[in-house]
């Protein structure tokens, strides 16, 4: 049960107009938004930081960002947002055989070094402590430039934020996320958790 119930929809208006935005990237408003509404200033800055940050600038694409906040996700174990991350990786192009196998991102030829690097890096920067060092950060430079970057590091930051709110309020999952969850993820033990 979560700490606090989702509200409708429809509780306010700029934030209902706002989350249409999730409707292409999962195909429904995740119940986190939903909760945040309860302070409306909060659910819409968080929707223009996530638009912002999930922007499609180049080559860091929609469906890498999905991959890297998975990565994150995974490593501080919010089981709502490793599906959620899946999906929406699933939704903007990840190839099958990288969702298939996203567990073994380090070693699976489907991932290229500059892909490894990057989730590499997710790793790195959403354990505690943070582990981000020279050698992260010249495997970086080997493949991304300084924009690239930041905008990488802004979907950890911005999932680092997700992954605490969702696993502190114990937010109940959406069944299109569920189905995400425990097609790609379920053979490693993903389950819904707390998240019921």
């Amino acid at each position: 049960m979560p700490l606090v119930t989702p509200l409708d929809p429809n509780h306010d208006e700029e934030t209902k107009r706002l989350s249409d935005f999730y409707n292409e990237t999962l195909g429904f408003c995740p119940n986190s938004v939903l909760t945040m509404q309860r302070r409306p200033d909060i659910s819409k800055a968080f929707i223009n930081l996530n638009k912002a940050v999930m922007a499609n600038h180049g080559r860091v694409t929609s469906a890498l960002k999905r991959m890297i906040a998975w990565v994150s996700s995974n490593a501080t174990g919010c089981r709502y947002c490793q599906a959620h991350a899946i999906r929406a990786a699933e939704r903007y192009g990840a190839e099958q055989e990288k969702l298939d196998n996203i567990w073994e991102y380090k070693t699976h030829p489907a991932f290229t070094e500059a892909e490894r690097a990057a989730l590499d890096f997710s790793l790195a920067a959403s354990v505690v402590p943070n582990v981000v060092d020279e050698t992260i950060k010249a495997r970086l430079y080997e493949h991304w430039n300084e924009g690239e970057i930041v905008e990488m590091l802004g979907v950890i930051s911005l999932f680092g934020y997700l992954n605490r709110w969702n696993d502190s309020m114990g937010t109940s999952i959406e069944d299109g996320a569920v189905e995400s969850g425990e097609q790609y993820l379920g053979k490693h033990g993903w389950n819904k958790g707390k998240h019921v």
